[in-house]
């Protein structure tokens, strides 16, 4: 099975044909694909001008959405080292325990679904990077009230997601479902009175 790499290798390969290099960016997001795959599809094809179904998309703007990825996996994996560093120092220290930061970044790891849209249509406008580096921001520092990704107010807790976990708070505005250490006890039960008053 092909890694992102050499995949990447393919969308930019002029030699190859054009019904390939489009393929070749779909499995890319097999390998890495922030938003989950249909949304982050969406997101790359709205951001560098081609439909999602479009079959003869213009190759230049296969290869800038590939860039685009590209950049957002070169900034998740540098968190992933940092975080593998972190862990190994905390177990040498005796903290053996994982932490919620912890739990939540087992579910993500290698980048599926590190900011999870379960409506493949609403997802961030930002740059997919910009996002990420958002996201990470926010899981460095204290627990906040607002979405780390667009600062939106308003979150609903949502059930039956198609992603673990299951259910989580989801922000209005960008669509992501906000990873639970990132927001206070008190956001968490303010989303969830936003559920009980949305199904009411």
């Amino acid at each position: 099975m092909a890694g992102f790499r050499s995949l990447a290798r393919q969308v930019r390969d002029p030699r190859c044909d054009l019904a390939l290099r489009r393929y070749s960016l779909r499995k890319c997001l097999e390998r890495f694909a922030p938003y989950g795959h249909r949304a982050t599809w969406d997101h790359l094809c709205s951001r560098a001008g081609f439909g999602p179904e479009d079959r003869n998309p213009d190759p230049a703007r296969l290869v800038a959405a590939l860039e685009e990825l590209e950049e957002a996996r070169s900034v998740w994996l540098d968190y992933e080292v940092q975080f593998a560093q972190r862990r190994k120092k905390e177990k040498h220290d005796g903290l053996r325990r994982p932490g919620s930061v912890d739990d939540w970044h087992r579910l993500t790891w290698g980048g599926f679904g590190v900011a999870w849209c379960d409506d493949p249509g609403v997802h961030p406008d930002e740059p997919l990077a910009e996002v990420l580096r958002r996201l990470i921001a926010a899981l460095e520092r204290e627990p906040g009230a607002v979405c780390p990704v667009c600062e939106g107010e308003h979150l609903v807790w949502k059930y039956d997601l198609a992603h673990e976990p299951s259910s989580g708070p989801v922000c209005t505005e960008c669509g992501i479902v906000v990873p639970r250490p990132v927001l206070t006890p008190e956001a968490l039960a303010e989303s969830r009175r936003g559920r009980l008053l949305v199904s009411a």
